[in-house]
């Protein structure tokens, strides 16, 4: 059988995006993954569904798989054909025993590439503002293991060179070993007053940075109870942190807040939360299914050139009409003269996406809009499509019947609360250590509480924030205290008074 290929392919220091593109093009056509502990899970959702994924991740105290066994899977899976993928966290030959798996791969005649990656040798300290580098103060900087064996007999670190000769030091997987590392740098003429950062999960929404000297820095961590992973800087880089810092200074840096929109709508959210510095928690509260029965769905379409106007509420109403229009052989020329409403920008731009634009959108965007702007225009007697979902509210319907026009109503798709939910996320909910929750529509309001049954008031622990004023008032029925309103009903507008909201205190 023809031998597969192995990619070992660096993931970098945490923070996704920051994966080099040809290892993010290697995870899309991998067969099997072989991957560490503390790669982000959003690098998973990258693998095609039917590839073999494989934990081989490594802590301080455990190993899921010894380093022999895990170079063992590589041959194994190369020689059954498959195209493997060795994900790593960080570089796979800083300090990372790449260079052991590619010797286990060359020795078994197996094709192999090395994808380089971010080192968190570098990367933290920049996440924290610490420049490992800088033209006047560090010429020079090293990068050591720090998880030497402190019961060694004779050390391979040069420490009497080390500790002197380079200007900025760099340990990694060196928290268990910080005594020793101080103690060692002093001991070979560091100056006890050098500034020390500790930075631990660094370029993740998790950072934390604590800064302190040679000669404090042990008792600070132990006060702290400072954890791994952590990169530990040595030098007086250090000092340039406070002038420096960036990451931590983002307007919702820390804040962990709740996302409760379907599972396919989130990661828009939580992708413009986490660009913000917060750490977006996913409890998905709706599920968008598909109509069982398309039978009136599908005459709608057919009888779409009997109608004045089509109005699309929500850009999940877009999708389900246009996925029959295809089904049933047409295309955007079926729509003829029809005209085009829709509720908002991110609605638009789902019809733009295929070649349509709308001949109305109001200025805010909620139904009373919809039915103030068209009451400016002449729609009495005119026949009025709406493709929407099956719990959508009556108030367009009836004021589009108070203007004079005949409006029809389409179930286009089902929310229904999901099959399953993030009991992390819900967990975190029940323990009182989210910040923020989000309500995208009336609906996730509503399953949010179903899904929280009898513990619903521990959502008051929370503060509320709502896309616009029809989903606030749901959320003020339901019993909460809603703390923001969107100006702008749209997902950058919701984001957008949040930034608001916190930068005010």
């Amino acid at each position: 059988m023809m031998s597969g290929k192995v990619y070992i392919v660096g993931a970098g220091p945490g923070d996704p995006g920051l994966i080099t593109v040809k290892g993010l093009e290697c995870l899309k056509k991998a067969e099997v993954v072989v991957y560490d502990r503390l790669i982000d899970d959003s690098f998973l959702n990258s693998v095609p569904p039917d590839a073999e994924m494989i934990y081989v991740g490594k802590s301080a105290k455990v190993h899921a798989k010894e380093q022999h066994e895990i170079n063992q899977i590589l041959v194994e899976k190369a020689l059954e054909g498959s195209l493997v993928v060795r994900l790593k966290g960080g570089d796979p030959f800083v300090l990372g025993r790449g260079g052991e798996e590619c010797e286990e791969l060359t020795a078994n005649d197996i094709p192999y590439e090395v994808v380089p990656g971010i080192s968190s040798s570098i990367a933290s300290p920049a996440y924290a503002g610490i420049p490992v580098t800088h033209r006047h103060i560090a010429s020079s900087f090293a990068v050591i293991t720090g998880h030497e064996d402190p019961t060694k007999e004779i050390s391979s670190i040069n420490w009497e060179n080390l500790a002197t000769g380079v200007d900025t030091l760099v340990f990694l997987m060196g928290m268990g070993n910080l005594p020793l590392i101080v103690e060692k740098l002093v001991e070979c003429g560091r100056n006890p007053d050098t500034p020390i950062a500790l930075v631990r999960r660094g370029t993740t929404l998790q950072q934390e940075v604590l800064t302190a000297t040679l000669s404090t820095v042990v008792e600070k961590a132990k006060e702290s109870d400072f954890q791994p992973p952590v990169a530990i800087v040595v030098g007086e880089v250090v000092n340039l942190r406070e002038k420096l810092k960036w990451f931590e200074n983002q307007t919702l840096f820390g804040k962990r807040v709740l996302v409760t929109r379907s599972r396919i709508q989130a990661s828009v959210l939580s992708k413009l939360l986490a660009e913000r510095g917060a750490q977006p928690i996913e409890l998905p509260t709706i599920e968008i299914q598909s109509v069982p029965d398309l039978a009136e769905m599908d005459k709608s379409i057919q009888d779409l050139p009997g109608y004045d106007w089509v109005i699309f509420t929500s850009a999940n109403g877009v999708e389900a009409f246009w996925e029959r229009l295809v089904t049933l052989g047409k295309d955007a020329r079926h729509f003829g003269s029809v005209k085009i409403g829709v509720i908002g920008p991110a609605t638009a731009e789902a019809l733009a996406e295929r070649g349509i634009y709308p001949d109305f959108m109001p200025v805010e965007y909620t139904s009373e809009a919809i039915l103030s702007g068209l009451s400016e225009r002449d729609i009495k007697g005119c026949r009025i499509l709406l493709p929407r979902a099956d719990i959508a509210p009556k108030d367009l319907v009836e004021g589009l019947a108070k203007l004079g026009s005949e409006a029809i109503e389409v179930t286009a798709y089902l929310t229904r609360p999901p099959a399953g939910v993030a009991e992390k996320a819900k967990q975190m909910l029940l323990d009182g250590t989210i910040d923020i929750i989000t309500f995208a529509s009336s609906s996730t309001v509503t399953n949010l509480i179903k899904l929280l049954g009898d513990d619903w008031q521990v959502a008051k622990k929370a503060k509320i924030a709502c896309i616009g004023p029809v989903t606030a008032v749901t959320a003020r029925d339901a019993g909460l205290t809603v703390d923001i309103v969107a100006n702008e009903q749209t997902i950058p507008g919701l984001v957008s008074a949040i930034e608001e909201a916190c930068s005010n205190g």
